[in-house]
């Protein structure tokens, strides 16, 4: 398991939520070249990069991070305002690494299968594109996780991996931004369900305790974002762990 490093923009500032509540939001005194710049000094080559104007419907600042991203060299996984196929094509095109789906996903109940359909015997595309799985209580939310699906969890999974998808990114709201603990039980639902899956977690991190317990049920991947600009994990323990790990990304 690795361990990519989160960097959440609003309004072109760096922030984190508390369980995705645009009405709780803490600011920190650094700007997203900065933070890349101190990843990519420390050794780090993968980031996670959330817009949360666009997560709902808000663009103006994309243009903003298409400029930063585009400067860096590291692998990013980006999300927020994914909206169109055309989209996740320029965001490839332009050198991203992984485009991460989610609301479009949820409320077009075809967009899924036009997806696939679009990168059909594209190389790599399944490894490419990230299902996004917000969850508050076993109940998917979209739109910045102020609407709820009536899709059941499990069905959404299955139905992901009918169409070729098979990376999720599981954010556990109720764990997101408190510092108290990733949420285990509901990524152990996730894994016991469809074992082949490649999860990434999402949400609660505040340790490297976390991030062994996440290890140990084989998560692939979790996001770490607020531990970072709290001190409770720092960079260079990041790296460390991932040397560590031995994995490829």
């Amino acid at each position: 398991m690795y361990i990519i490093p989160a960097i959440d923009i609003l309004d072109k500032k760096v922030v984190r939520l508390r369980e995705g509540d645009y009405g709780q939001v803490t600011n920190y005194d650094v700007t997203l070249e900065e933070m890349i710049a101190q990843y990519q000094s420390n050794g780090t080559s993968f980031i996670h990069v959330i817009d949360l104007n666009g997560a709902k419907g808000d663009f103006s600042n994309q243009e903003y991070l298409f400029n930063v991203i585009r400067k860096t060299e590291m692998k990013v996984q980006y999300g927020g305002g994914v909206r169109s196929i055309d989209k996740v094509k320029e965001l490839l095109d332009a050198g991203i690494h992984r485009v991460i789906v989610g609301t479009q996903a949820i409320t077009n109940p075809t967009f899924l299968a036009d997806l696939s359909k679009a990168f059909a015997g594209s190389d790599g595309y399944s490894d490419q594109i990230v299902i996004a799985i917000d969850v508050l209580d076993e109940v998917i939310k979209y739109s910045g996780w102020m609407e709820s699906s009536p899709i059941k969890l499990m069905d959404y999974v299955d139905k992901c991996l009918a169409l070729g998808f098979y990376r999720f990114l599981c954010t556990d709201i109720n764990k997101d931004g408190k510092l108290g603990g990733a949420g285990i039980d509901l990524y152990t639902k996730l894994l016991d369900h469809s074992p082949f899956i490649k999860l990434i977690a999402s949400g609660g991190v505040s340790s490297l305790a976390d991030i062994e317990a996440l290890s140990e049920i084989k998560v692939e991947s979790c996001v770490v974002g607020k531990a970072i600009y709290e001190g409770r994990i720092s960079i260079e323990e990041i790296q460390n762990w991932n040397l560590k790990s031995l994995i490829s990304i």
